[in-house]
């Protein structure tokens, strides 16, 4: 490799040095730090939470200061970006105002700058890509030039369906929810437009100048392979699921501002030399120029979140949420704008041409506005600001370094504490805070914290759902019902808030409020499927069996089509369906009934529930003797006979021997084998721990003790052969 980069570098124009320039530019680090980066977040994710928090304030905040840097500090430019520097932004500040007030629309935000993340990178890596191979001495056709954008564009589109794949995990991104199927055979298909156009494009830029020197193209092409395709290949063969976060912070963000500020950094020094041999006395100053980003950067993301929040009292999360989106949007929109290997004086600078660079430069002028100049002059008041402005930064963002540190110290009340008495209006802090207090049994202190959550931050359903069940757990469930309506001011159509709100009110026995609530949760999600099953057990208990009977039958149905894994215990599922079979029957759907009867018993059988199973029977047997089947009802009520029986539930068998007797005399069959299935359950009764002294059977018994005479009591004595009889009976 030594060998090949220094034949390289006698054809090669390289940006600093070589390995700099491969390791960073190009990305030739990116197979060791991400690997690093999933291992190592796997087994300690807060230790590489405040790495990389850390490392933000070095690369990640300079990277965007660069771009205001690059478009503002020169008037010429200012004026010929106006449309982005001052119109986008003034739309970017009045975004920013509004989402702090409608909080709903940061995850649309969220979103944007989530899917638009990978957008960018792969549009930095395609602008550098070509400049390395125009540097080299490539002059690649219109051809050459689409095939290999196809590529960078393929590479993402794949990404971008990964992202957009079913339904989202995280609820600050909205997913398209594309189907699994369809995204996979498409990610397959631009798989291999992506390895086509990409052998096309470089065969043909190879022909031109031979691979040695387009090892920094090439190396440049292999990270656009690790940060997209890989992931995606792996998530596709393995299952795994691609947190769209991975790809806007930690370790791929921090590659990608480091290569921004490598290349930002040759443009500034190669304008600062141009300007001066133009005849404007400039000298480049490295350190001040990445001093000027590092607190610039500062600026753009600390300050804000801590006034929205300390001030205005704000979410301190969803404020630092809302600045980190839209300052990204308007970086990728102004990037986009400023940085065109087609802009001459651009493509000057970069592609190390021919042309003049002092010509390229000899434009500048000087700066935007007098108080800017003011600023930036040579006054000592102007110098005093600057440095209290900088030390006030640093400082500040120290403070927020520290902030950060000990809101993850999940582990130690104070630490949290701490972190509280910096800034009490955050939401995650005062959530982590509130189940810390509770897990050392400070209830009160849990609830303090919950209560402020919700104060920052009404619409974070996480610290709400926490006070809602501490409240619920000490029985305050006016408060808790409270509780619910404010949150609904802010969430109306939450489902899950409209399903708490119906229980709360059944608790607190308010059924038409109850029944009200759960409705409205299924006008807002009909997928709501818990609020379904309770609103069918109100219509139940109100004796609207038709109504309860078809909100079951459709929760049935919504059953049917989830996984094993997302259903509930067999038992609850029987008993249910149960539910529902007696509804039909009370509604005279006498067939639909029988179906569903035979359904649990289906059920029952297969997951070996033998007392549900039995149940059905007896409720089936009952409806089919009700519709003159006498053989069905018979055969039913034996085989529930025979389950009691072999499950040694005497309580249940006492009953279906009950029920059987009645059936038996009411069907007309040979009195004496009532009697023996009537005597069979007061037996039964009598034997169970908690008999109840009233014996339901008694006035039955007592009228076919009479029909039989003498009988009655034979059958007293010797009670088992005939009712073996009764079991084996058949007309």
């Amino acid at each position: 490799m030594s060998r090949s980069l220094n034949k390289a570098n006698e054809n090669v124009a390289w940006i600093h040095n070589p390995w700099l320039d491969l390791i960073v530019g190009c990305g030739a680090w990116s197979a060791p730090l991400l690997l690093l980066s999933y291992f190592s977040q796997e087994s300690s994710a807060r230790m590489w939470s405040v790495v990389f928090y850390a490392l933000a304030f070095v690369f990640n905040y300079p990277h965007f200061m660069a771009t205001i840097y690059r478009a503002y500090h020169r008037a010429e430019d200012f004026h010929k970006y106006r449309i982005f520097t001052v119109h986008i932004t003034v739309l970017m500040l009045l975004t920013l105002v509004l989402s702090h007030f409608w909080l709903r629309i940061l995850p649309w935000i969220f979103t944007i700058y989530l899917t638009w993340s990978p957008w960018h990178y792969s549009g930095q890596n395609y602008g550098l890509f070509m400049m390395f191979a125009r540097r080299a001495g490539a002059e690649p056709s219109k051809a050459t030039r689409r095939a290999l954008y196809s590529a960078f564009i393929v590479s993402y589109l794949i990404l971008f369906l990964g992202f957009h794949t079913g339904p989202s995990t995280d609820p600050l991104f909205l997913s398209l929810g594309i189907p699994a199927l369809i995204s996979h055979w498409e990610q397959i298909l631009f798989s291999v437009v992506f390895i086509a156009c990409s052998a096309f494009g470089i065969v043909q830029l190879v022909r031109q100048t031979g691979w040695r020197k387009l090892i920094p193209s090439l190396t440049l092409f292999s990270s656009q392979f690790l940060w997209f395709l890989l992931p995606t290949a792996i998530s596709l063969l393995r299952g795994l699921e691609i947190p769209q976060s991975r790809y806007s912070t930690g370790v791929l963000a921090i590659m990608h501002s480091a290569q921004y500020l490598w290349i930002t950094s040759y443009y500034a020094r190669r304008e600062a030399v141009g300007e001066s041999s133009a005849g404007t006395p400039r000298s480049w100053r490295p350190l001040a120029y990445f001093a000027i980003l590092i607190v610039g950067g500062i600026a753009l993301f600390v300050p804000g979140p801590w006034l929205a929040s300390r001030v205005f009292h704000h979410d301190f999360t969803a404020s630092f949420l809302v600045f980190t989106a839209l300052v990204n949007i308007h970086h990728f929109i102004l990037d986009g704008a400023i940085w065109k290997l087609r802009d001459g004086r651009i493509s000057s600078l970069l592609l190390n041409s021919r042309e003049s660079i002092a010509s390229a430069t000899s434009q500048a002028g000087g700066r935007i506005a007098g108080a800017w100049q003011w600023f930036v002059g040579s006054q000592p008041a102007a110098r005093s600001l600057r440095v209290s402005a900088a030390l006030l930064l640093l400082v500040w963002g120290t403070v927020d370094q520290v902030h950060h540190y000990l809101a993850l110290r999940t582990d130690d009340v104070r630490d949290l504490q701490r972190a509280a008495a910096l800034d009490s209006f955050d939401s995650l802090l005062q959530t982590r805070l509130g189940r810390r207090a509770l897990e050392i049994g400070d209830a009160r202190s849990a609830e303090a914290a919950w209560r402020r959550a919700v104060q920052s931050n009404p619409t974070d359903p996480t610290p709400r759902q926490e006070l809602l069940r501490l409240l619920i757990d000490e029985k305050r469930f006016d408060e808790a019902l409270a509780l619910t309506d404010a949150s609904l001011k802010y969430a109306p159509r939450n489902s899950d808030l409209l399903l708490d709100r119906g229980l709360l009110a059944q608790q607190l026995g308010n059924a038409d409020e109850a029944r009200s609530s759960w409705e409205q949760a299924l006008a807002a999600d009909p997928k709501q499927s818990a609020a379904r099953l309770y609103l069918a057990n109100q219509l139940d208990r109100e004796g609207k069996a038709r109504d309860a009977a078809l909100h079951y039958t459709v929760f049935l149905e919504g059953l049917a089509r989830e996984s094993k894994q997302a259903r509930p215990a067999p038992e609850k599922v029987i008993a249910i369906a149960l539910r529902m079979a007696d509804c039909q029957a009370h509604s005279s759907q006498s067939d639909r009934a029988l179906q569903s009867y035979h359904l649990a018993e289906k059920l029952a059988a297969q997951t070996k529930l033998p007392k549900l199973e039995s149940l059905a029977d007896v409720n089936e047997a009952a409806l089919q003797a009700q519709s003159g089947k006498l053989d069905d009802a018979l055969r039913l009520y034996q085989h529930a006979l025979q389950l009691d029986g072999a499950d040694g539930d005497t309580s249940a068998a006492a009953q279906d021997w009950f029920a059987y007797g009645h059936f038996l005399d009411a069907a007309g069959f040979p009195p004496r084998l009532a009697y023996a299935s009537l005597f069979k359950a007061q037996v039964l009764t009598e034997s169970l721990p908690n008999a109840i002294s009233e014996d339901s059977g008694s006035e039955a018994r007592a009228k076919l003790e009479r029909r039989l005479g003498a009988k009655a009591a034979r059958v007293r004595s010797h009670p088992d052969p005939v009712v073996q009889e009764a079991l084996t009976l058949r007309r």
